[in-house]
């Protein structure tokens, strides 16, 4: 007898219909994610047996091994970096993408991400000409301030204009507008150091440290949890301000927490690794079709783990496929990213989201 008849008969609690497929679904996301983890610490264009790999790993930073700093120093700090800010540009895409009611707004497309890279490289610029070092909480707070005035500037446009597609077209045009900024910035720049701030414009997990991923999850961790205790009034803001209200929810608070907090993951991400492209778009889709659900409470650790997932993978890709040439970041998320937005337009143009 099925399940569900037996609850219909007898009145037994079982689970919801749809829950054993979403608990799968997440352990399925989990065990995948820690097996990409676990590739990014054992591969590299470095040749590092596995038996040296597991002792270095096994004797917690005691190992004299020659191949010790390799894995603690870059590989394992870069492999976490991807892991963290990965989730966090997903989910920033997510929210952005549940403020604007759009499934194609995200920090790179509204010109976020580049709005924020422009006031990182000139805090730079600035700081490097006079002390040669640039900390993580100038780095991120100017990277929140470049995002915030970006985000600010789009909203205003927003009151302006309804169309959401004339919306995004000028969030690009922003995007553009801060990048030949940057790259202008960074054009004329003498010192050696900030003309090297072109490579972290591309965007990119290198150089990594111990230290910028213990503060990168400082910051990530406490917006992650928030955005999760806004999973209700979210649920209740997808179906519209009116109905938002009816059930209680502070539609304006609710939209400052939006705003705030994806601007900080956006600006988070900026900071340490550059813009990344089309990870803030894309993941939540992905993240949507193999959940078959938009509920908030699943969405928001979904796509978190799946951003984490997606950037990982891009980031094997781009260090090892030409080794030891190394792609930036951007470059292989937008192979992999830009056909899951055009999908995603051609649905919307066919109505089927």
């Amino acid at each position: 007898m099925n399940l569900y008849r037996i609850k219909k008969t007898f009145g037994v609690k079982t689970l919801p219909r749809g829950k054993p497929r979403i608990i799968f679904a997440f352990s399925a996301l989990g065990i995948i994610a820690i097996a990409v983890l676990t590739m990014n610490i054992f591969t590299g264009s470095a040749d590092i047996p596995f038996a040296q790999t597991l002792k270095i790993l096994f004797s917690f930073g005691k190992s004299n091994s020659p191949y010790a700093d390799i894995l603690l120093k870059i590989r394992i700090p870069r492999a976490f970096a991807a892991l963290i800010l990965g989730g966090a540009l997903a989910l920033s895409g997510y929210l952005l993408q549940t403020f604007f009611h759009n499934p194609i707004a995200g920090p790179f497309v509204l010109g976020v991400s580049s709005g924020a890279k422009l006031t990182v490289a000139l805090v730079m610029i600035l700081v490097i000409g006079q002390r040669n070092t640039v900390g993580s909480a100038v780095m991120i707070f100017a990277a929140f301030t470049g995002s915030m005035i970006t985000l600010g500037i789009v909203l205003a446009i927003s009151r302006r204009i309804k169309r959401m597609s004339l919306l995004v077209v000028c969030g690009v045009m922003i995007g553009y507008i801060c990048s030949a900024i940057t790259d202008f910035a960074v054009t004329f720049a003498d010192n050696s150091d900030i003309v090297n701030l072109h490579n972290w414009s591309m965007g990119t997990f290198s150089g990594t440290t111990g230290e910028n991923v213990a503060v990168m999850s400082a910051v990530v961790a406490p917006a992650c949890v928030c955005t999760f205790f806004l999973s209700k009034p979210i649920s209740a803001y997808r179906l519209g301000d009116g109905y938002a209200q009816s059930m209680g929810v502070n539609v304006r608070m609710l939209r400052i927490m939006l705003i705030l907090l994806s601007g900080l993951l956006a600006a988070c991400v900026t900071a340490f690794a550059g813009p990344v492209s089309f990870v803030g778009i894309a993941v939540p889709h992905i993240v949507r079709v193999i959940f078959r659900t938009s509920k908030p409470i699943i969405m928001i650790p979904a796509c978190f783990i799946g951003g984490s997932i997606f950037c990982m993978l891009c980031d094997m890709a781009a260090r090892t496929a030409f080794a030891p040439t190394e792609m930036s970041i951007s470059t292989v998320t937008a192979i992999f990213g830009a056909p899951v937005v055009i999908a995603v337009m051609l649905q919307r143009k066919r109505g089927e989201i």
